[in-house]
């Protein structure tokens, strides 16, 4: 599920910084268009002509920017703060844009305005005289290139502001598995988790007993049968249903009392625990 998540947000991300690239590529190019056009045909040139120019050319230089950084480093606190400044700069930026291409915001008929001047929508531009290598267009069709500039500079504005919300949150994505880890428990196992260096699994074994160590409600680890040792105290021996001493004979052997007769007998009293009852023949066959 967090990595779900995580692939959700870049991707939703991703999609957000291509349609902002696509929108100032659309800016740049027909600003660009008006700027080689007027200058061609030695026409004055606008401040705002060039401002635009300036702004989607940089907005297309930040987008490639910021796709770069989401495939390198996504959800990076630093990287995403400074990201996520440029974003609500660019609402502003294209706030003027949208401002300078008002003209395109009416139906372009009868008088508009445009960067190739004011007049009647099938005038059509006129140069200086120096016969530049650009086409001229009309009026009508210079204020329909401005149409499209404010067209895509709304759309850029409002991903604009989307996008430094959808940084806050890889960022704080990012940081979650960084502090828990990637774990079933935390409906995740796959992420930015911390990786720890691992030599043969030497690596693995010692994080799982550093987290058995630092977590309280671990259990201790139960005795197995290899660890129990043979003593004669009945309390610590472990007991079987079938034959030998203490119940770990293979069945073959038998317990006698104390008292049987042989050629090994110890005597009870210097029987370490005399209250057994039990002796040991050290014959051929070993201890029964």
């Amino acid at each position: 599920m967090g990595r779900a998540a995580g692939m959700a947000l870049r991707g939703t991300q991703f999609f957000l910084r291509g349609i902002q690239f696509c929108c100032a590529a659309i800016v740049l190019a027909l600003f660009s268009y008006f700027l080689a056009t007027l200058n061609n045909h030695g026409m004055p040139i606008d401040t705002y002509v060039r401002a635009v120019e300036g702004i989607s050319g940089v907005a297309v230089a930040y987008t490639i920017f910021a796709l770069l950084m989401l495939c390198c480093a996504p959800g990076r606190s630093f990287p995403s703060f400074i990201t996520m400044v440029l974003d609500v700069a660019f609402v502003g930026a294209f706030i003027y844009v949208a401002v300078a291409n008002r003209g395109g915001a009416s139906s372009c008929d009868g008088e508009i305005d445009t960067p190739f001047g004011t007049g009647d929508a099938d005038t059509n531009v006129v140069d200086n005289g120096n016969g530049g290598f650009t086409a001229l267009p009309s009026l009508r069709q210079a204020c329909q290139m401005e149409t499209a500039c404010l067209a895509v500079s709304i759309v850029a504005i409002f991903f604009f502001a989307l996008s430094p919300f959808v940084s806050l949150a890889l960022v704080r994505h990012r940081k979650k598995e960084m502090r828990v880890g990637p774990s079933p428990a935390n409906e995740y196992t796959e992420g930015y988790g911390r990786r720890r260096f691992n030599f043969f699994g030497l690596g693995r074994k010692r994080a799982a007993k550093e987290g058995a160590a630092h977590n309280p409600n671990v259990l201790p680890e139960h005795s197995t049968p290899d660890d129990l040792r043979h003593s004669y105290a009945t309390e610590q021996t472990r007991v079987g249903s079938s034959g030998g001493y203490g119940g770990l004979g293979d069945g073959t052997t038998k317990q006698e009392p104390m008292y049987a007769t042989g050629g090994n007998d110890i005597h009870m009293a210097d029987y370490p625990n005399a209250s057994t009852g039990y002796r040991y023949d050290n014959n051929e066959a070993g201890y029964r």
